[in-house]
């Protein structure tokens, strides 16, 4: 019986061909070792580096989208619940029958003060918070802030509704700079991966050029407010979809309402009490927050799971390492640098216009003509436009970068000028085509103001040792213009106009001025950056440049000629050879490098030149 060949080669065997296999290499004990554990005969470094390179631009692209979709979610449930709740709240009927004499307009008056005034201590704390857990870990922590204030509203009363709001508050800056600072670095990020063959040449060292970033950045941030502003759609959905089953329409609720648009005082004056018609069961009212509340923990798993890291582990070390009370003065020394002083205008206007179209656009001219149930569409209308014309943004790639800014305040003026002589009748649905229009066109300004500013910002500061402190000094001026909004709630609509037309005035002439200086070639004086101080623990560093050294201890270390980084008993070992005076015989030539910390741990001078 004839015995069958073997499936797998016995190892060591000699095969068909003697002791070499088919390519001529010698098999067996003889093998040489090289053949063995080398490289794979048909492997390219080069097609193998490009996948990777890849890989990582596809996992920026990740984070930009998981980074959008996490804030769209997160916003647009804050501000759904947030108008849902203050419609139930403002109607009398459900005051007494569900909370009786619980005292709920008091409360929600405190709880607005908390959210609007809580941001004006913001910039003592932003960079700080910041720079202590990181870019994207303050995003998850700002995110997960807004989900527990959706949380309270299970059980409304003052002692979870007032908390969560001064803590919602405290959060809004933080969250809102490092999401912009996220986003840049997203693009700076990108372009080290498209140019990662440049970065080989001229050294992991050396910086890009100025404005390499730029093109990236300008289609991250229409990336990124395009979802951002569908968010005021989204807050609109429990309300098309839930409350607006049970309001009244606008013949009862605008009975006693005469004088809407440019002639209205303060917001719905005249406004009927009682806007719902049969009050909603509290188990729909469970069900509606249940489904935000898994929205907002959608959101939160977004930022943790899928957003990456924004530096680099040592690159976050450096950060904090210039010391806390630098990170406390940096922003306040930021002051000094002019673009940030011509620009500060600009971002007071962007906290205008945004409550602007939400209170006075959408109410005083739209809820105070069309009634109550039509203001989700209104707000829809913005949103949807303000999504859409996010992509005039990449107008910035081939026109000049002053455009579309210039461009978005010149629409607002327009409208600004035209809502200043138009005074809608009350219940006419004739002209509701027309708040249609304008809220879908300030949607459209809107969206070129945010587009363009955060871009400015972006090209502007390329440092990232910087970028966190640009970013809380824009959206820290957001919150002081938000919070004067508040305060003016009450103003005739004539005064309201009048300061915003004139924001918006000065802002666009302060922004062209500091173009025109940069044109000139106007160097802006910027705050400098301490360097990173380390304390020494363990070795962390192994390159011939200790960055853990701090200034003194390297002034410390070349002052000593050739006694280097001694342990600390050496001190008067050294004192002792000084004053003995100078050994026989040559020299030392000095090192090669700075001793690193363990060799400072054995107390050894580290190798010598030869």
């Amino acid at each position: 019986m004839q015995e069958e060949p073997l499936m797998y080669p016995v190892a060591g065997a000699a095969g068909p061909q003697g002791n070499e296999d088919r390519l001529g290499v010698p098999d067996g004990p003889e093998a040489p070792l090289d053949e063995l554990v080398g490289a794979y005969p048909n492997y390219n470094e080069e097609e193998e580096e490009r996948r990777y390179y890849r890989r990582k631009r596809l996992g920026v692209l990740k984070n930009v989208l998981a980074a959008s979709a996490g804030g769209t979610l997160t916003y647009g449930v804050y501000l759904g619940l947030l108008q849902m709740q203050l419609i139930l709240h403002y109607d009398e009927t459900y005051r007494e029958v569900k909370y009786g004499n619980m005292g709920l307009p008091d409360i929600d008056n405190k709880m607005l003060i908390g959210i609007n005034v809580m941001p004006i201590a913001a910039l003592l704390y932003t960079p700080v918070l910041i720079r202590f857990f990181g870019t994207k870990w303050m995003m998850f922590l700002g995110v997960g802030i807004y989900a527990l204030f959706v949380s309270t509203n299970y059980w409304e009363r003052y002692y979870t509704l007032v908390p969560s709001a001064v803590a919602l508050g405290m959060a809004i800056v933080p969250l809102w700079a490092s999401m912009g600072n996220y986003i840049t670095r997203m693009a700076q990020k990108y372009y080290e991966y498209s140019h990662y063959k440049e970065r080989e040449e001229q050294g992991p060292q050396q910086r890009p050029p100025r404005g390499s970033h730029a093109p990236y950045l300008l289609v991250f941030q229409a990336i990124f407010y395009s979802f951002f502003h569908l968010s005021f759609a989204c807050a609109q959905l429990p309300m098309i979809y839930f409350l607006n089953h049970y309001l009244y329409d606008l013949n009862h609720t605008l009975y006693n309402v005469h004088s809407c648009g440019t002639n209205s005082q303060g917001i719905l004056n005249g406004f009927n009490k009682t806007v719902l018609r049969t009050l909603p069961r509290s188990r729909n009212l469970i069900v509606v927050e249940s489904v935000l509340m898994a929205v907002a923990f959608l959101a939160m798993l977004l930022v943790l799971g899928l957003c990456g890291a924004a530096y680099r582990p040592t690159e976050e070390i450096d950060l904090r390492s210039v010391g806390w009370g630098n990170i406390f003065q940096l922003p306040f020394k930021h002051v000094r640098d002019f673009r940030l002083r011509h620009l500060v205008p600009f971002f007071i206007y962007s906290g205008f216009e945004v409550l602007f179209a939400c209170t006075g656009l959408a109410l005083c001219y739209g809820v105070c003509s069309v009634g109550l149930e039509r203001l989700p569409y209104l707000l829809v209308a913005y949103s949807l436009g303000a999504s859409a014309s996010s992509v005039l943004g990449l107008l910035g790639l081939w026109l000049p970068r002053s455009v579309p800014l210039v461009s978005g305040a010149g629409l607002h003026l327009l409208l600004t000028l035209s809502l200043f002589f138009w005074a809608p009748k009350p219940r006419v649905l004739q002209h509701m085509w027309i708040l249609y229009v304008a809220a879908a066109l300030w949607g459209v300004g809107s969206a070129l103001n945010k587009t363009g500013l955060s871009t400015l910002l972006g090209i502007l500061y390329e440092d990232k040792e910087r970028q966190d402190f640009i970013f809380t000094i824009y959206h820290w001026w957001q919150a002081v213009a938000i919070f004067a909004v508040y305060l003016g709630s009450s103003l005739p609509m004539k005064a309201k106009l009048s300061v915003l037309l004139l924001t918006l005035l000065v802002a666009a002439v302060s922004y062209l001025w500091m173009e025109q200086k940069l044109q000139r070639g106007v160097v802006p004086r910027q705050p400098r950056i301490p360097r990173p101080q380390h304390k020494v623990r363990g070795y962390r560093y192994l390159e011939e440049d200790n960055s853990d050294e701090s200034d003194a201890e390297g002034e410390r270390v070349g002052g000593g000629g050739g006694g280097g980084g001694g342990g600390r008993g050496d001190g008067a070992e050294e004192d002792a050879e000084l004053l003995a005076g100078p050994r026989p015989g040559p020299e030392p030539a000095g090192f090669c490098r700075r001793p690193c910390p363990y060799e400072q741990a054995q107390g050894g001078d580290g190798p010598e030149e030869q």
